[in-house]
């Protein structure tokens, strides 16, 4: 199966006719779930969770360590995690944490197999969401780094409002590689651009990630929010920059706290749709995702964000004989 947990450097780009392995990262349970009105049970979290996994996801962020007060929709944290054996749950789990105390708490727990520390591009939000500058996380990532990876843990950093800020407006391309050349110092996984705000088009995509692989061979991961309806034209752009690592949230569902007017992650049947048509994987079942991201939404009170949840698969699928 094409979706899994990739370990080793960036693959080139592939010209011609060939095409590389694409994977996605499922983060419903954390992303999809931490800005909604209504809060799941931990059972069902767990469910969530399970049925991504059945479905073929084998990376998935499952939730965020932080204070409950902070975002209470995640507040129960342990017992989520606690919950989720190996035998059940056949997938990578990656706990989302914004600073060390976080960390250490996500390291408690031997399920969890990766740890991403959020790093904002512009202090104003860092201020907002995590309670520290720019320069106080960059500070924290050499450390968090040798903690994570001496656990025998993956570890990367998600660069946050990585094109703009809601309360500084946009992040020039200079702002974001000048944090990007910072975080890279430290030893890492893997690093994830973000945007948060959903305000990012093609061709500064194709901009940012041309000019990041020139930094470095990491693999690079892209995630990309859907508010002004540029995410799978986002996706794209990054795909043929290079990249092959996608983060996805079943039925579109999502958004952050700190980012007003955000909406949801793009949805991971439309993603796994679209780049199923155009050749280059992956190898799931769109409509699998759909079904598990209507079912979420039915939860939580609200209505599916994707297309493929809304319109169906195009061409549809063959009747059984």
């Amino acid at each position: 199966m094409a979706v899994q947990a990739g370990s080793g450097s960036r693959p080139a780009v592939v010209s011609g006719g060939g095409r590389r392995a694409v994977s996605i990262i499922e983060v419903s349970p954390r992303d999809g779930l931490q800005n909604e009105a209504r809060t799941l049970p931990t059972e069902a979290k767990a469910k969530l969770v399970a049925e991504l996994a059945a479905a073929g996801a084998r990376r998935i962020e499952v939730t965020s360590f932080v204070r409950p007060e902070s975002i209470p929709q995640l507040a129960d944290a342990d017992d989520l995690v606690s919950a989720l054996s190996r035998e059940e749950v056949d997938a990578s789990l990656i706990a989302l944490v914004l600073n060390q105390r976080g960390a250490g708490r996500a390291l408690k727990h031997e399920r969890i197999d990766e740890v991403n520390f959020v790093v904002p591009c512009t202090s104003a939000f860092g201020h907002a969401n995590q309670g520290m500058s720019t320069e106080q996380a960059v500070a924290v990532v050499p450390a968090m780094s040798a903690a994570v990876r001496g656990a025998g843990r993956r570890f990367s950093v998600t660069l946050a409002v990585a094109f703009g800020c809601p309360y500084q407006g946009p992040v020039s391309r200079d702002q974001f590689l000048a944090v990007a050349g910072s975080v890279l110092r430290a030893g890492l996984d893997e690093l994830a651009i973000a945007d948060t705000l959903g305000c990012a088009v093609p061709p500064q995509v194709t901009q940012r990630i041309d000019a990041l692989s020139g930094m470095t061979d990491l693999p690079l991961r892209v995630h990309f929010h859907d508010t002004r309806r540029t995410g799978l034209a986002n996706v794209w752009a990054a795909y043929q920059a290079g990249v092959d690592r996608f983060d996805a949230s079943a039925g579109g569902v999502g958004g952050c706290p700190f980012a007003p007017g955000a909406a949801g992650n793009v949805a991971t049947e439309d993603v796994a749709w679209m780049l199923g048509l155009a050749g280059v994987g992956p190898q799931v079942d769109p409509a699998a995702f759909a079904r598990i991201g209507q079912d979420l939404c039915r939860q939580l009170g609200t209505e599916s964000r994707s297309g493929v949840g809304r319109s169906g698969l195009f061409p549809p699928p063959q009747a059984a004989p």
